[in-house]
């Protein structure tokens, strides 16, 4: 009886979590557009590759045509390489109001030789102050790497390749606001930020290294399209991430988030306690402490 009982046990903890679908490469056409300095934009093998631009006069960027709530979004970046202080690429989702909703990728560059950061950040109702960083446990600038996002009413989770590194839960019954009611587009830049991103704006940009390039593929976009203005997704519960399996991680993902937590966090905002004495509420429904 106990053995039967383990085993069903077992079975149904199987089927409540699951990896996210396989994304779907498609040209850059085919999802979005250039949103500024369309000359800083370089178009390879017919449109499936992108090249972003960043010189000492402007970036570039590019943005979704359509406006999202929930999904599955994801991008191949292949990062600046050499000499990269003081540039920022950008993979994020973000609403277009005052108090916006805003779910960040921010690849921090560094003097060559030194590693990457990627920072993500959480804004809901127009706050954010939600930073963690880490290190990659590869070197992004040499080959394409998978960056996505899957969200639901449940939880943002952020991947890298087929890695959680990072969850943020539903913890509205918390008093956390959550992002659920404001369509979402989704954004990609290569910026100039050495007044922050390398070692706190002490390390400027190189110009004499300019053009820095980043480097783009995939363009996968799986999600409820809605109006910029909807205040829910039409088939809310239908789609294949609002199944019960894509509520949680499984035993094998937060295995491996705790792997990236303790091998190569290097700031979480809920160990902070200069900035929040008291541990923010959601730190712990999410299992960052």
């Amino acid at each position: 009886m106990w053995t039967c009982f383990i085993l069903l046990s077992s079975l149904a903890f199987a089927t409540f979590a699951a990896n996210p679908r396989t994304p779907v490469d498609v040209p850059f056409g085919r999802n979005y557009v250039p949103t500024w300095a369309y000359d800083h934009i370089k178009y390879l093998n017919g449109g499936s590759e992108i090249q972003l631009n960043l010189d000492k006069y402007t970036g570039t960027g590019f943005q979704s045509k359509g406006s999202y709530l929930f999904g599955h979004f994801s991008m191949y970046i292949k990062m600046v390489p050499g000499d990269s202080a003081g540039t920022v690429t950008a993979f994020y989702l973000s609403s277009q109001n005052a108090e916006h909703d805003e779910i960040d990728f921010e690849f921090l560059g560094n003097r060559t030789g030194q590693p990457y950061i990627l920072q993500t950040n959480v804004f809901t109702g127009g706050k954010g102050d939600r930073e963690q960083r880490i290190y990659l446990w590869f070197d992004p600038t040499t080959s394409y790497h998978r960056y996505s996002v899957l969200w639901n009413m449940v939880q943002i989770v952020f991947f890298v390749d087929d890695i959680p590194i990072r969850v943020f839960k539903n913890s509205n019954d918390l008093g956390i606001k959550y992002p659920f009611n404001q369509p979402m587009k989704i954004y990609n830049s290569l910026w100039n930020a050495d007044d922050w991103a390398t070692r706190g704006g002490l390390e400027k940009t190189d110009w004499s290294k300019a053009p820095f390039i980043a480097t783009y593929k995939g363009f996968h976009i799986d999600g409820c399209e809605a109006s910029v203005n909807a205040k829910f997704c039409d088939t809310q519960g239908k789609r294949w991430w609002d199944q019960p399996e894509f509520r949680d991680l499984d035993a094998a993902q937060w295995q491996r988030l705790r792997w990236v937590r303790q091998k190569y966090t290097i700031y979480n905002y809920c160990n902070d306690r200069k900035r929040y004495p008291q541990i923010p509420s959601e730190c712990t429904r999410d299992r960052d402490i």
